[in-house]
């Protein structure tokens, strides 16, 4: 692991695979780190894969909140150029699909391709994240339901319960509010429309998060997109079927020549 330097703070990235492999960028949600992507990295060996943890997440610095969305935008960008990655593949889960998406929009130099996994153009409203972080000051973290919205109602009793449950412990607080602060202003709707670049969404069938109806929505508004839904998959399905998740992934790859 590695702490790069940007303008303002460190983020913490790792990147593996060969040198002069098509890149790959992944970008984790709320409340998680590039862990989340540990299962299936066994499966991007052919590529270069830039992990990150986002600011106030994983061992990257915790600015104070409140967090905005073109200022989280801006942390990978300059991570993209610092590593020199051209022509990459963006692939964001959950709300760090709406990073994805932005940086799609205004770096189309840098991204030739887009997948999507439990996002959408908005992850709910003002309302409802002010009172998400009222009720977290107030009583703390609730994991179970955080476990339950991940991994699905059975959570708790998940097999991967143990390595989420500790990625949520190791999200400080500053963190957690300054990107759920992000959150409750974004709207990429409009912006998202105007793209046209290769765009895959991968659905989990059981994704009470994000569920499939929603991220079909976002699949028709990009033009040409691409959608596929999981069976049986919750929302971390990357983390909890790696292989599900990674062949319709590479098979997207292989079809655009990002191979």
């Amino acid at each position: 692991m590695t702490l790069v330097w940007l303008s303002d703070l460190r983020l913490n990235a790792v990147l593996t695979g060969p040198p002069k492999a098509p890149p790959l960028v992944l970008i984790h949600g709320l409340g998680l780190d590039l862990r989340v992507w540990d299962a299936l990295l066994p499966h991007l060996a052919r590529h270069r894969v830039l992990r990150l943890d986002l600011r106030g997440h994983g061992t990257s610095d915790s600015p104070q909140p409140p967090y905005a969305l073109g200022g989280l935008i801006r942390d990978v960008e300059q991570l993209v150029d610092h590593f020199a990655l051209k022509d990459a593949v963006v692939l964001g889960a959950g709300e760090g699909g709406l990073i994805a998406q932005g940086l799609a929009v205004k770096r189309l130099d840098l991204v030739r391709a887009m997948v999507l996994t439990g996002s959408a153009t908005r992850h709910g409203n003002p309302a409802l994240w002010q009172d998400r972080i009222a009720r977290r000051r107030a009583d703390g973290p609730d994991h179970d339901a955080d476990l339950a919205h991940l991994l699905g109602p059975r959570g708790r009793d998940h097999a991967d319960t143990a390595a989420v449950r500790t990625m949520l412990h190791a999200t400080r607080r500053e963190g957690w509010e300054g990107l759920a602060a992000a959150l409750s202003t974004a709207d990429l709707y409009q912006t998202t429309a105007t793209l046209t670049l290769p765009t895959l969404i991968l659905a989990g069938g059981e994704d009470r998060k994000t569920p499939a109806d929603m991220q079909r929505e976002l699949a028709d508004l990009v033009a040409g997109a691409e959608f596929q839904v999981l069976p049986g998959v919750a929302h971390l399905a990357m983390l909890t079927h790696p292989k599900a998740f990674a062949q319709p992934l590479l098979a997207f790859l292989a079809r655009i020549g990002h191979v």
